[in-house]
């Protein structure tokens, strides 16, 4: 970022606020971004603590809505048709009413960055958190040279080496891995069909999990080539490019690019509680388990996360970061199953689904808003001799 970023982090600090977040990533910046748009809250005391607000373009989150939100203005593309390939099978999709939309990570941290520099009641500091507990009703986070305490704490804090033993120890319920490498390249030449993003080609090195292609162009030159897997264990990062490049020699033979951007990620696919913690301290995003489960998806879901604690904090009720429900829940719990426990290949289920409905149902049924109709056509894609007894031994694991 610019100097500027630099003066967030020397403002003189306090040692109580009305609310602390800690982290400033998607999850916490969404919630300050939404509490600072609020008249009843944007004068309220608030301290952001993260490690750095030095922001590099670290993320890309992609997402389908039907209306314009209020980050419309940072999308950098959108398209309304996208595609599925799984061998000989190939089936264009639109998306309508739904847009596919995708934001760069960078756009988003320096939006709400520059936006909240305009607020005084905003504090920052740059450190590493070592602890958030509770001292008589109040909530105190701890870094090295010092503490502050708050009548809230929201915390997206959840360090790799966690998840990666809770990925480890998980027995009794299924957890995966959503892990990628993409590379942003440019042909020198217009090679691509912009108006059209291939979310899921099959036709890639499975490595006896479920693993994708997605390529997002950009313009007639420009794409995000994403190799993705599902799988319980992360690979080797040069596993990641060996495909990246095998996709790219059969797909674009002995065409010249450049590499503009790369970025890498793992993303938790679990019913997993990441924390127990309650009042006064809350948990969002990815560590208040707004990811869903099934695919991966986040940011729609941070956003009505943030939206919920805001709506609750405007009017006094008690705060509820849940955001599944517990019908689409158990829906995930039921796939985690099967593709943990290999029942059927993840390619063949997302290849059914897609073959037998259209992509605005699916994108309901992905964002928890499907009816239960909908529901029933999604699980009518799908083989009753596999899904019906992982259903029942979900039941009973829950039971």
């Amino acid at each position: 970022m610019s100097d500027s970023t630099n003066n967030f982090a020397q403002k003189p600090q306090a040692t109580n606020y009305d609310i602390i977040i800690a982290g400033a990533g998607c999850a916490g910046l969404s919630l300050l971004h939404s509490i600072l748009q609020s008249p009843l809250l944007s004068q309220k005391s608030i301290l952001v603590l993260d490690k750095t607000f030095e922001k590099s373009n670290d993320r890309t989150w992609c997402f389908w809505e039907t209306h314009p939100s209020v980050f419309e203005s940072l999308v950098c593309k959108k398209w309304e048709s996208i595609s599925i390939h799984k061998n000989e099978f190939t089936k264009q999709l639109s998306t309508h009413p739904f847009e596919y939309k995708m934001i760069q990570g960078v756009d988003f941290y320096n939006h709400i960055l520059q936006f909240a520099k305009g607020f005084s009641n905003v504090h920052w500091k740059e450190a590493n958190i070592h602890a958030i507990e509770v001292e008589e009703g109040i909530g105190e986070v701890h870094w090295a040279t010092g503490k502050a305490k708050a009548q809230l704490v929201f915390s997206s804090i959840l360090p790799m080496e966690t998840l990666y033993a809770m990925s480890q120890s998980s027995i009794q319920v299924p957890f995966l891995w959503q892990h990628f490498k993409g590379r942003l390249i440019e042909f020198s030449t217009p090679l691509l069909d912009a108006n059209e993003a291939r979310l899921m080609d099959f036709n890639v090195d499975q490595k006896s999990d479920t693993g994708f292609m997605y390529v997002l162009p950009l313009t007639d030159r420009q794409a995000l080539v994403e190799y993705t897997l599902f799988s319980p264990s992360i690979l080797n990062p040069l596993e990641y490019d060996k495909e990246i490049d095998n996709y790219l020699n059969v797909h674009f033979p002995q065409q010249q690019y450049q590499v503009l951007h790369e970025e890498v990620g793992a993303i938790p696919m679990t019913m997993q509680r990441f924390d127990k913690t309650s009042a006064p301290i809350y948990v969002i995003g990815t560590l208040g388990n707004a990811v869903k489960a099934s695919t991966g998806y986040a940011f729609k879901f941070i956003q009505n996360q943030v939206a919920q604690i805001v709506k609750a904090l405007e009017s006094g009720k008690a705060i509820q970061t849940e955001v599944h429900n517990t019908r689409h829940q158990f829906y995930d719990a039921v796939l985690l199953y099967i593709l943990q426990n290999k029942l059927m290949e993840g390619s063949e289920i997302f290849k059914l689904i897609f073959e037998k409905n259209k992509a605005a149902t699916i994108f309901k049924f992905l964002s928890n808003t499907s009816t239960i109709w909908e529901d029933i056509q999604i699980m009518r894609s799908l083989p009753t001799r596999i899904f019906l007894p992982a259903a029942i031994k979900v039941i009973t694991r829950r039971s």
